[in-house]
């Protein structure tokens, strides 16, 4: 079985990938390891095979605004495969793991041969911008407050076994979380500790839960519509 199989760009698709995988490098790498440099002028395409990676921005004075996480499955770099210009964020490894490392020129030939692979690549794309600008508009019109309620909806999943409740595994650090709605540590250390007095969240050992996420999704709604 080919070990781009996997990967969801490719997954269920009838196509022979042992050719395309020839053309290809693999990579190990470990945590903090940066593998992709903003600014860079590399052009290949990773497809993540294990391990995990965090996408970031970083201003000039060491600020940093978390784009993405990703995990087994994905890939990252297509952009500048695509369109030759120079990479437009960082990507670094958060745990230890391997990509395959695909040519600009591999992956292009692969996109115009298959049909299903270059549309599920559109679909992809299309999700990240809508992602994008659902995070632009709430960093234009919410406070902070309402930017982590939403935030915290968006990194959750559903509880398996309460109804109504969401859970974050493992629970986020007060820093990234910073770094993901663009603001100081001190700021979420402060909104996390009402929260808990609300009884909206509860950090356990292994997880941070929303009780009523419910309640969050109304208090964001509702300020959508209200001026801040």
């Amino acid at each position: 079985m080919a070990r781009l199989a996997g990967i969801k760009l490719f997954k269920g698709l009838d196509i022979d990938l042992a050719p395309i995988e020839a053309r290809a490098n693999w990579r190990r790498f470990d945590p903090e390891e940066v593998l992709v440099d903003f600014d860079e002028p590399s052009t290949d395409v990773y497809f993540l095979l294990s391990g995990e990676v965090r996408v970031l921005m970083r201003t000039a004075s060491g600020k940093e605004v978390i784009l993405h996480e990703m995990r087994p499955g994905d890939l990252f770099g297509e952009l500048a495969a695509l369109d030759g210009v120079p990479r437009s964020a960082n990507v670094t490894a958060l745990t230890r793991g391997e990509a395959c490392v695909m040519p600009a020129a591999v992956f292009k030939e692969l996109l115009f041969a298959h049909q299903p692979v270059a549309e599920r690549l559109f679909c992809l794309m299309a999700s990240r911008i809508r992602e994008l600008n659902a995070r632009f508009m709430e960093q234009t019109v919410l406070d902070l407050r309402h930017r982590l309620y939403s935030e915290l909806l968006r990194l959750s999943s559903p509880r398996q076994d309460r109804s109504g409740e969401r859970v974050i595994t493992p629970p986020p650090f007060h820093h990234i979380v910073a770094a993901r709605i663009g603001c100081r540590r001190e700021q979420i250390t402060r909104e996390f500790t009402m929260l808990t007095q609300e009884g909206l969240i509860e950090r356990t050992r292994g997880a941070l839960i929303l009780r009523q996420p419910d309640v969050l999704k109304a208090r964001v709604a509702e300020a959508m519509q209200t001026d801040h």
